[in-house]
């Protein structure tokens, strides 16, 4: 897996891009949380739960279907206990979405694992892409330490931040008409 950093930062990443007025920051850190959520299926492996399992680690919580679950269900959360606070509920359940399925393709892009189980429940097959050069992170908070974690946070900073600073200079640069008039 990715770590909880890289998985957040894209998922604020997505929610600067989406709703980038000032007001939206909180969404954008619900993103960032959406974006780390799927691996609380790490709970499994203190369970007894096996790795290549439905619930197993980037089983379930990693799938299409769980992110459209997720933001789905977040969604009508918002609306019901924050009617007039919100962002527009398409342009919020696409970022929640995005931010929560992110997950599993920054984990497909690593170096080791099973794999991502994207169309779970209906498929068990787990899947990596081609294109896997974001080194793994070791799971559990112990485990990630030292040169571990610096091998992991260097290869992030690379594969996740450097586009991640791309986008957002990106959407500085030409997503607002002000930015493009200022002489």
């Amino acid at each position: 897996m990715a770590s909880a950093f890289g998985h957040a930062l894209l998922g604020a990443t997505l929610g600067y891009l989406l709703l980038p007025a000032r007001p939206n920051r909180p969404w954008w850190l619900l993103a960032a949380a959406c974006a780390v959520l799927p691996d609380a299926d790490v709970v499994g492996f203190k369970l007894g739960v096996a790795y290549d399992s439905l619930w197993g680690h980037r089983g379930l919580t990693h799938s299409v279907l769980a992110a459209l679950v997720l933001a789905s269900g977040l969604v009508l959360l918002v609306r019901l206990f924050r009617p007039g606070s919100a962002p527009p509920r398409l342009r919020l359940w696409l970022l929640l979405f995005l931010a929560t399925a992110s997950h599993g393709v920054l984990d497909a892009m690593t170096t080791g694992g099973l794999g991502v189980a994207f169309l779970s429940p209906w498929e068990p097959h787990r899947y990596f892409f081609g294109f896997r050069p974001i080194q793994v992170s070791p799971i559990g908070v112990k485990r990630f330490a030292g040169a571990a974690a610096l091998r992991v946070l260097r290869s992030e900073a690379v594969w996740v931040g450097i586009p991640c600073l791309v986008l957002l200079l990106g959407k500085r640069v030409f997503g607002s008409p002000q930015a493009n008039t200022a002489g």
